[in-house]
């Protein structure tokens, strides 16, 4: 894939000035908002693209890997795929999705759940944990996507999304 040269300008904050000329007299923090939330979605398209481009020769994406770490480390290599999704904040459906493409890679088996009969466990192989390992090698070295950022803007970043979250419900704070 050729990547295309930077712009010249900011489109997000070009469109912040187009969004404050056609929605003139709003609070100054809608216009801040409109500019972080976008900001925030292009980051986001930029840290997928080179994660799931550190986890290609792999051949899982970025939410197998992260399925993949969680049993990695989880007790016994092995949680219900309730569990799964509960822990990795997905619907059911995508935790089915990325289960079976993991298993199809024989990077996890499914087994049934010896503490419920009808339950099913997901269990990660040796070659799972192997994928798993040289992956988050890999992550480590390119600081996730985010080397160019220092330690504290990274810590602040964090509270700040930590806190979006926590507005959200999105798990009971401390």
């Amino acid at each position: 894939m050729t990547r295309q040269p930077p712009l010249a300008f900011d489109p997000i904050d070009r469109a912040g000035d187009l969004w404050e000329q056609n929605w003139p007299g709003q609070d100054a923090d809608v216009y801040a908002s409109m500019r972080a939330v976008t900001s925030i979605m292009r980051a986001h398209q930029i840290l997928i693209a080179q994660l799931d481009g550190i986890l290609r020769p792999y051949g899982i994406t970025f939410s197998r890997y992260e399925a993949l770490v969680l049993l990695a480390y989880s007790q016994h290599g092995s949680l219900p795929l309730s569990k799964v999704g509960e822990r990795l904040q997905v619907h059911a459906t995508s935790v089915t999705n990325v289960i079976d493409r993991l298993e199809a890679a024989g990077l996890v088996r499914r087994e049934p759940n010896p503490r419920d009969g009808r339950g099913t466990l997901a269990s990660i192989t040796d070659e799972g944990r192997e994928v798993a390992r040289k992956a988050t090698e890999e992550f480590n070295a390119a600081r996730f996507g985010l080397a160019g950022i220092g330690a504290d803007e990274l810590r602040s970043l964090f509270t700040i999304l930590r806190n979006l979250r926590v507005l959200a419900e999105d798990f009971e704070a401390d």
